[in-house]
């Protein structure tokens, strides 16, 4: 059978599924769509088969918390079929689709211990990545998940890089590390709106080092200008604003820190021996952005 992985393939097995005309054997036991009865006749009784294409059934029925549990009875009634190996997966995404994301997070990581080298890993892998990732909120939230997310999204990366869903990791973990330079940037902004400017200028330097190719850097070194000239700090204020110049003359940032310094009598050029004097010389020989 072709990958259970991808979300059409899985879609389309469903839609089969509930097309299945409603009639079954009673003598052979065989039951699908509304005669398939548990309620009545006890889960053990039907065949993997049978509890699997119920599992589907449910998915149909935009009920996945349902769809799961049929998946986990095959894992318990079958443990070593390869009904079993499918319904797993299943199973992870059955959780997933009901955002209950630390039982997909177990489903699939339990594929990914006991199936290593199916065809389905990656998208096992995907999935336990996307547990963390779908639950990443508003900047302002504790973002433990999104370091996890990171990690997850990388695992995917790096093990299956020529599989599809290496190329969705990418592009969700540049999202997820431009959401963590945004949380930086919320802290800093709000230190500097209260003139605690040292403890802004060490969040906006985490963005400058740590963060150089997300959307926030031309912000934080303005925002760096700002709060060393109200420092009196001048030599970092030029310096920063050499940065911008370099790498982001076309942004209003660069034109908002240009008008801050100049209005001070100040240039934008590299002045001291600062870390952003470091950052201006690794800019200059191309090998920072």
């Amino acid at each position: 059978m072709s990958r259970l992985g991808s979300h059409k393939r899985i879609i389309a097995a469903v839609l089969v599924t509930a097309t299945l005309v409603a009639c079954g054997d009673r003598d052979t036991g065989r039951r699908t769509g509304s005669f398939f009865n548990p309620e009545e006749i006890p889960l053990e009784t039907y065949s993997a088969e049978q509890i699997f294409e119920r599992g589907e059934f449910e998915l149909t029925r935009s009920r996945p918390e349902d769809a799961a549990f049929y998946f986990s009875e095959i894992e318990r009634l079958y443990p070593y079929s390869d009904w079993a190996r499918r319904a797993l997966i299943m199973q992870a995404f059955s959780y997933h689709r009901d955002q209950d994301y630390p039982n997909s997070r177990s489903a699939a990581q339990r594929f990914i211990d006991f199936y290593p080298d199916d065809d389905d890993a990656a998208y096992a892998q995907y999935l336990l990545a996307l547990s963390y990732y779908d639950q990443i909120d508003e900047v302002g939230r504790d973002q433990g998940l999104t370091f996890q997310a990171l990690q997850s999204l990388r695992d995917v990366i790096e093990r299956y890089p020529d599989s599809e869903y290496a190329r969705a990791a990418i592009l969700k973990f540049d999202l997820a590390f431009d959401h963590l330079a945004g949380k930086e940037m919320e802290i800093g902004r709000y230190y500097l709106r209260r003139d605690h400017y040292t403890a802004a200028i060490n969040r906006f330097r985490v963005v400058v080092e740590d963060f150089q190719t997300t959307t926030h850097t031309p912000e934080a070194l303005h925002r760096l200008v700002e709060a060393y000239l109200s420092l009196g700090l001048t030599n970092e204020a030029q310096t920063a604003g050499a940065i911008l110049g370099y790498n982001y003359q076309s942004t209003d940032w660069y034109e908002d820190s240009y008008a801050l310094l100049t209005g001070q009598g100040l240039t934008l050029e590299a002045a001291g021996d600062s870390w952003l004097r470091q950052v201006y010389r690794q800019t200059i020989k191309g090998e920072w952005l």
